[in-house]
């Protein structure tokens, strides 16, 4: 199961993925203001759900303001790609720009790559390395599911940007086109942007996709 929130002045979406025994995972948490710190841990304290990990899909300041957050809670590090860490340590350093502030992430419990799988009871999220947004986007896969969890990559008729550190258009395309074109047309997908939509309507109506040219307003 997956239940989605909207956080933030980035309007970033936090993702908790839970099983039947109520077992989570906490994903991309960009809580920064303690009424959205308040709105999750309801959540999970209604559900009776145990957050076992926390995972970032890529580590831009959106999707790790709550971080630290998780940790002094639930006392979980965040599980990375190795090339997104020098991202997770400029926080506190970038937030001023957007004229926020943040607390530091914990450092990194540990690091994922293409090919991991991470297990949560019957539940199995597949990995891909998926860069493009930045230099160490991941993907989590749901085969039993029919969903994919995409981070920054690929969004509702849109692409993630790549004017960012890390961030390079062809690579982008490329990695959409081998983790999100190579998925059935049922598979929901799960952006860290913005509505859900179905790989079927990307594969079809998405410009990026199909021109492979700039036709449209890239996010994230």
């Amino acid at each position: 199961m997956i239940q989605g929130f909207e956080f933030g002045v980035f309007q970033e979406n936090t993702y908790l993925v839970y099983d039947e025994h109520g077992n989570a995972l906490i994903i991309d948490p960009g809580c920064q203001y303690p009424e959205e710190q308040q709105t999750l841990t309801a959540y999970i304290t209604q559900k009776g759900l145990r957050p076992t990990r926390l995972l970032n899909t890529h580590c831009h300041i959106d999707h790790v303001l709550g971080n630290d957050f998780v940790f002094q809670t639930y006392g979980l590090k965040p599980w990375i790609h190795r090339n997104d860490e020098a991202d997770l340590n400029r926080l506190t350093a970038y937030a001023p720009v957007f004229g926020i502030q943040a607390t530091a992430s914990p450092s990194p419990e540990g690091y994922l790559s293409e090919g991991d799988v991470i297990e949560l009871g019957e539940l199995l999220l597949k990995v891909r390395e998926a860069p493009g947004h930045s230099s160490g986007s991941l993907i989590f896969i749901n085969e039993r599911e029919e969903w994919v969890l995409g981070g920054d990559v690929l969004f509702q008729g849109s692409i993630g940007r790549t004017d960012l550190p890390g961030g390079n258009y062809n690579t982008l395309i490329a990695s959409i086109h081998r983790c999100f074109m190579s998925l059935p047309d049922s598979y929901t997908l799960y952006s860290g942007h913005g509505p859900a939509t179905q790989i079927g309507l990307e594969r079809r109506h998405n410009p990026f996709i199909n021109n492979g040219t700039t036709g449209g307003m890239a996010e994230g």
